[in-house]
């Protein structure tokens, strides 16, 4: 898809990392206004709920904007924690759809 920014994720998306992570994001959604943001989670190794505030953030933040944001390569653990807060019913997953 022409008009994505791919944003990779690795190693733990937790409590200490969140704040900077969407900071980051943040600032890649003003900088790059790009039509679609995909979340790369692939790199994950552990993500806690703290994870899911970045996700939703950026989300929202596009989704302000006319903008779109699907999540892939989402290993099991980070996965689980999206279905058990249901966010994969309000965001897409590459599974489901793509940008």
């Amino acid at each position: 898809m022409d008009n994505r920014l791919i944003l990779h994720y690795s190693g733990e998306l937790d409590q200490h990392a969140a704040r900077k992570a969407m900071d980051y994001a943040e600032s890649l959604a003003v900088l790059y206004p790009a039509e679609c943001y995909e979340l790369d989670l692939s790199g994950l190794t552990f993500m806690d709920s703290s994870g899911l505030a970045v996700a939703l953030n950026l989300y929202r933040t596009l989704q302000r904007s006319g903008r779109r944001m699907v999540i892939s390569g989402c290993p099991p653990q980070p996965m689980r924690v999206f279905r058990a807060a249901g966010l994969q019913k309000i965001i897409p997953f590459e599974e489901e759809a793509t940008c």
